[in-house]
């Protein structure tokens, strides 16, 4: 009896070992889509605002800036510059209410959308900071970003309890950022930045944790897909907001 017993447990464990392996691979491979399509997403972005930058100013031989293009008096210096810089936010209101109606392709090609959209309206910060300065504070936004992921994924602390901290930061910080738009202050910016860095640091782990509990393994390819898009896109506004935090604290400006 004691043998069949011992037989019987092998063959459990034996079981279960293959249904854990079978989860962590699916995770794994979740997990890895949701990176490549925000990893994918940050490229299309970078390249739209260069690219957008590049044709929008006239520049002299020394490379400092000496007027601006038609496609750059369009863009930054008639009312369509307040089209370029609301359209990502709306866009991404309106992905993240709609999703779930979308087909997986639909939802992939609104994403890549709504990155190059961002490119444009980014386009704008190659204007105010040096091109150095940019490219430090994204390899430093790069590794905290992936430090603080790698922390939300692998630790065994439940991160739930931050969310509703989190939110409230974050509608403080619009709030404060829609007031100094009138203010004007460079006290109120600095502390907006400040927390705006711990915030999105903040928002990097816990998002991180939700997207991975998001996983089913039962989940069909197009459900999964979805998943995957709309934790990129959360992963990919985490991202870029801390970015500009950084940028406003480290960057030097032209």
């Amino acid at each position: 009896m004691s043998t069949f017993d011992r037989q019987s447990q092998g063959a459990y464990s034996v079981a279960g070992a293959r249904a854990e392996a079978g989860i962590d691979q699916g995770l794994r491979a979740y997990m890895l889509g949701v990176y490549n399509y925000m990893t994918f997403g940050l490229a299309l972005t970078g390249f739209f605002a260069i690219g957008t930058y590049m044709m929008s100013v006239v520049t002299n031989d020394a490379g400092s800036i000496v007027g601006l293009t038609p496609l750059g008096n369009a863009i930054f210096a008639s009312p369509l510059k307040w089209v370029v810089m609301l359209a990502p936010l709306g866009m991404v209101l309106w992905l993240s209410f709609r999703i779930q109606s979308m087909s997986a392709s639909t939802a992939r090609t609104m994403f890549l959308i709504y990155s190059a959209l961002m490119g444009v309206s980014l386009s704008s910060i190659f204007m105010v900071y040096t091109g150095g300065s940019i490219a430090r504070v994204f390899f430093i936004t790069a590794a905290s970003f992936g430090a603080l992921s790698i922390f939300g994924y692998t630790t065994k602390k439940d991160l739930s309890a931050w969310g509703s901290f989190l939110f409230m930061g974050l509608i403080g910080i619009v709030i404060a950022s829609l007031v100094n738009i009138f203010l004007g202050s460079s006290a109120l910016q600095f502390a907006i930045s400040v927390v705006g860095v711990l915030v999105f640091a903040g928002l990097t782990a816990y998002d991180t944790q939700q997207i991975k509990e998001m996983y089913y393994e039962g989940d069909s390819g197009e459900v999964a897909t979805k998943k995957s898009v709309m934790g990129a896109l959360r992963l990919y506004l985490d991202f870029i907001n801390m970015f500009l935090m950084l940028l406003q604290l480290f960057g030097n400006r032209e």
